[in-house]
């Protein structure tokens, strides 16, 4: 509906509340003439007359008297759309939110965000993915809320935001016979790797990056996420290049050491996505605001 049509909705009101165009043009901040002008439009609209002049005044049709009901509740919702912004309450919130996140994502900040909602939002439920393929689709069409980690190629339309910046590191069994403390470029080649194909957690630098220096490892294990590598890595002699905080959230559960790589290879920012069709929405920013929060670079 136009800006004009709720104007004309405004003007009904008032007549059928004041019973007189003149009292309804002053109680609405209008010259007299608009009011005419729009009850002659509304007439035209219902084709009925909708206030005929008495002796006590411009007297509801029976057309007018069916229809005020529905023209207050269409002000009221109009009202309603424009108001302030609702607050969302996490406290007493039922909401289920959806994320999609890659497994480390699952490994290194699913702990710390439930412990927090437990909190502050008990009765709130969290339904996670994986990032794949169709996220950006979901993000827009409101199936998932956030997307979290590493989606550079996500186009217009999207908001992003920097939780904090990712570096690599290599993973070695302790008990490794071959590399101690340090490993030289040499012996990183030498050694069997295993390789994560994880969507989502810039990983694909990793491959670019050795593949433009011309390093070539030696993969002997491909796995298609990081929940079991460091039990692999802890029990046998092959390395793994992972995500530092990936590495520290692991370290107290199995045993391994953690090796700067003798190879250069650029850092990455985890954000966190959503669609500008949400930004405004109050459960989604709020969501958003605690993810920064808890997660966010200081």
């Amino acid at each position: 509906m136009s800006r004009f049509d709720i104007e004309l909705l405004f003007i009904f009101d008032e007549i059928y509340k004041s019973r007189n165009v003149t009292r309804a043009a002053e109680n609405l901040g209008l010259p007299q003439s608009t009011v005419s002008i729009g009850l002659g439009k509304l007439r035209t609209h219902f084709g009925d007359r909708l206030f005929a002049r008495t002796s006590k005044g411009m007297e509801p049709t029976p057309r007018a008297q069916n229809a005020v009901q529905d023209v207050r509740a269409a002000i009221a919702a109009w009202q309603h759309a424009l108001a302030d912004q609702p607050v969302f309450d996490p406290v007493a919130s039922t909401r289920e939110f959806a994320l999609c996140m890659t497994d480390i994502s699952e490994i290194v900040l699913l702990p710390t965000l439930l412990n927090h909602l437990q909190q502050i939002g008990p009765g709130i439920t969290l339904d996670v993915s994986k990032i794949a393929t169709d996220t950006p689709e979901r993000l827009e069409g409101g199936e998932v809320d956030l997307a979290v980690g590493f989606m550079p190629h996500l186009e217009s339309g999207f908001y992003q935001q920097k939780l904090f910046d990712q570096h690599f590191v290599c993973l070695v069994a302790s008990s490794h016979p071959r590399i101690r403390d340090t490993m030289t470029v040499e012996e990183f080649l030498q050694e069997g790797h295993i390789e994560v194909k994880s969507s989502g957690t810039g990983h694909s630098i990793v491959e670019k990056v050795l593949a433009t220096a011309g390093v070539q490892r030696r993969i002997v294990l491909k796995l298609p996420s990081f929940l079991g590598v460091s039990r692999i890595v802890a029990e046998t002699e092959y390395i793994v290049t992972v995500p530092y905080r990936y590495a520290l959230q692991m370290q107290d559960h199995e045993a391994f050491r953690i090796l700067p790589l003798p190879v250069q290879l650029p850092s990455f920012s985890v954000k966190q996505h959503w669609h500008e069709r949400y930004h405004e929405d109050a459960s989604n920013r709020w969501l958003r605001q605690t993810m920064a929060q808890l997660f966010g670079a200081a």
